[in-house]
């Protein structure tokens, strides 16, 4: 059975985007704490990423270590950035019904 974790990155806090999103999510996969790790990107920590070069490197660094990096759509054409999103290489989808399914599923999740 994978051991696999999900973070919901929702803040745009950059102190806490930094020092403890981007850099759990990474380390996770890098030390083998998680054989999965997914960053789902939510709400106003996508205007963060695509108005910050340096989050679009700490983002690019995870999926590089192997981090799966997805971002809601709606909330992309809520805020008008779904180019924007794209151009950062994040695969963008509604997900809803996956972050529905994986709190049900019990799998940990991790929200900020």
């Amino acid at each position: 059975m994978k051991n696999e974790i999900m973070i919901v990155w929702s803040t745009d806090n950059k102190e806490t985007a930094e020092n403890m999103v981007l850099l759990y999510a990474k380390n996770a996969k890098l030390k083998g704490w998680f054989d999965e790790v997914t960053l789902l990107i939510w709400g106003a920590s996508q205007k963060l990423l695509v108005q910050d070069e340096y989050f679009q490197k700490l983002v690019k660094e995870a999926s590089e270590a192997g981090v799966k990096v997805v971002a809601c759509k709606k909330c992309s054409e809520n805020l008008g950035i779904e180019n924007a999103l794209e151009a950062c290489s994040v695969e963008l989808f509604y997900t809803g019904v996956l972050l529905s399914d994986w709190a049900k599923s019990g799998k940990p999740l991790l929200t900020f």
